[in-house]
């Protein structure tokens, strides 16, 4: 993996780190590179149950190189137009893929956010499942200043957190909010002095668990969260036979029996995950 990006795995979490600190993690060709690439490596880890997403140093991601964004004005630039539209504008491109990655993955995925998110850092956050963020975070939809519009994915990750009347006012103005504000707002899902700290006691929570009936959980929400009952009814079903007298869900009910923890082995089903 690139040292761009760390992940240090231990106890069934993969502590997944934007390692560019003296930029504030700052989102160069390299790094986005380096984020997809670290999403990509987890996508068949039956092992890992739960993904922590934070940043080194001083802030969780300061959006766009200001470099790289100089270099926008360069059209010859392939570095430039892998970031760009896809032959296949409906296939997410380089910088859609380090936010939706993140939703893609069959395992929860916990974003702890201090310092800084902006403009792309900020679309990075909103790609996790959870995020906690210290009170003094700051996030903007920082774009309008660089006179562009957010299109990393905010279309499919901001609908469901807020109303479109606080998207448009938060990404008219790129105004900086603060994790309180972003918690009041339904940015972020609480808030905590220490939000890496946060983050790993919640995913110790989450990957007591049965990991099957986890991964079931999330991409039933995903798949469902803006679907008619009848596809929400039709995939509880599918999902449900699936895990019902498995090996994992039988050691979550003989847990459930002896008030004991769970004795769970690595995840057993892709629940048809592309």
């Amino acid at each position: 993996m690139s040292e761009l990006v760390t992940i240090t795995c231990s106890d069934g979490i993969a502590d997944v780190r934007l390692n560019r600190a003296d930029k504030y993690n700052a989102l160069s060709p390299d790094m986005f590179r380096a984020i997809a690439a670290a999403a990509k490596s987890l996508e068949a880890d039956r092992q890992t149950r739960v993904v922590v997403l934070s940043g080194a140093g001083r802030g969780f991601c300061a959006g766009l190189d200001f470099s790289s964004f100089q270099s926008m004005a360069d059209r010859g630039s392939g570095e430039q137009r892998a970031i760009e539209v896809n032959e296949d504008p409906s296939a997410p491109n380089l910088g859609q893929e380090v936010t939706v990655a993140w939703r893609r993955l069959p395992m929860p995925v916990i974003a702890a956010v201090h310092g800084v998110a902006y403009g792309g850092g900020m679309q990075i956050a909103l790609g996790a499942d959870i995020r906690i963020a210290a009170p003094d975070a700051r996030f903007s939809v920082f774009e309008v200043n660089w006179g562009l519009i957010p299109d990393m994915g905010i279309t499919q990750t901001l609908r469901g957190l807020v109303p479109l009347d606080v998207a448009k006012e938060l990404t008219f103005t790129g105004r900086i909010v603060s994790g309180s504000e972003a918690a009041s707002l339904g940015l972020v899902t609480r808030i905590a002095d220490n939000p890496l700290d946060a983050a790993m006691e919640l995913a110790r929570q989450i990957a007591a668990h049965s990991p099957d009936a986890v991964r079931g959980a999330k991409k039933l929400y995903e798949d469902t969260w803006h679907l008619g009952s009848r596809d929400g009814l039709g995939l509880e079903q599918v999902i449900q036979s699936q895990l019902i007298g498995s090996a994992n869900q039988l050691a979550a009910v003989k847990a459930g029996m002896s008030k004991q923890a769970g004795k769970f082995g690595d995840a057993e089903f892709d629940f048809d995950r592309p």
